[in-house]
């Protein structure tokens, strides 16, 4: 796996830098063939949090987690295990789509590697608890994040007035907005 290691107010020392291959480098007992990954790590520090974001995409899925933490290295461990834990369960649900359709499981999965998956318990599916109907009025962004706000919510969909689309306005970690679009393809 080749490692793209950044830093963002802090420079990364070459211990750091070994302790986050290190670690991620643990992740590569789940692939096949690892060389051809790339892995991009962002190491930030703002207002004495330190917080540590990695992706790594690869074919059919796209892995990324992100922690904060007091302590740089107890982030890059909460983010590995954050990381496992997405693998695992993404090759519990290819593994258990497989086995659903009779079928013999191929290891073209990017995810696969030569030993034993381990199952996750089934408390572990995604449910769907609640679904709920509203109507979309039609308001800009910053009438919806003001609606957002008075609902105390994290997020609020909406009809943008402007394009006559169904955006998203959602509240972001640092205390700032974020608007999501669809994309016209």
């Amino acid at each position: 796996m080749q490692y793209n290691t950044r830093g963002e107010n802090i420079e990364v020392t070459p211990a750091l830098r070994d302790y986050v291959e290190k670690k991620i480098g643990r992740l590569e007992r789940y692939f096949e063939n690892t060389s051809s990954f790339s892995c991009n790590v962002t190491l930030r520090v703002l207002r004495g949090e330190h917080t540590v974001e990695v992706t790594i995409p690869m074919p059919g899925v796209i892995l990324r987690a992100e922690d904060t933490n007091s302590d740089m290295y107890a982030a890059i461990d909460l983010v590995v295990e954050k990381l496992e834990r997405q693998i695992r369960k993404h090759k519990t649900k290819v593994n258990r789509k497989y086995r659903q359709q009779g079928a013999v499981f191929v290891e073209a999965d990017p995810l696969a590697a030569d030993h034993e998956v381990q199952v996750e318990d089934e408390s572990d599916q995604l449910e769907i608890v609640k679904t709920k109907r509203f109507n979309l009025k039609p308001m800009d962004a910053e009438e919806a994040v003001l609606q957002m706000d008075m609902l105390g919510h994290n997020f609020f969909v909406f009809s943008n007035a402007e394009t006559e689309e169904v955006n998203v306005v959602y509240r972001r970690k640092d205390g700032r907005y974020g608007l999501i679009e669809p994309e016209n393809v």
